[in-house]
């Protein structure tokens, strides 16, 4: 019962942090096409996956290879110490390295509008999702 509740408020979580991921998203890709005909502007892109897939798999990595160590002091260093989840936000990068036209620009309007539509079915995605956790818990909470 315990674990299916911490797994149920963990999926949340996760759900919740995407749904912050997507909207910033969206603010860096409108900011992009905005600025598509602005020399020199170099497009904006949302890193978050990557450090999230890095938690997680570090979390699985710690409850497979933990060795037991005694730490008596705050300052000890333990063996195998996990990403915590929590703590992974979406930050956005610019990237300094392509070039898409002559006076410097690399926005790429199909492109930035490709990511746009992605972004909006991913949103649209984790929404459903949330509302199918809350439907449930609804549903669990009226049973007699």
């Amino acid at each position: 019962m315990i674990d299916s509740r911490l797994n149920w408020n963990k999926s949340v979580s996760l759900l919740e942090k995407g749904l912050d991921t997507a909207e910033l998203r969206r603010k860096v890709i409108a900011n992009n096409i905005a600025n598509v005909d602005t020399p020199h502007f170099k497009r904006t892109q949302v890193t978050f996956e990557a450090q999230l897939r890095r938690a997680l798999d570090s979390e699985e990595y710690v409850k497979k290879n933990e060795v037991p160590a005694r730490v008596t002091d705050e300052r000890h260093i333990p063996f195998f110490k996990s990403l915590d989840y929590r703590e992974t936000k979406a930050r956005p990068v610019i990237d300094y390295l392509t070039t898409m036209r002559n006076d410097g620009n690399n926005v790429d309007v199909e492109h930035e509008m490709s990511l746009a539509v992605k972004n909006q079915l991913t949103y649209e995605f984790m929404t459903s999702q949330i509302n199918h956790h809350f439907r449930i818990m609804n549903i669990v909470m009226r049973a007699p």
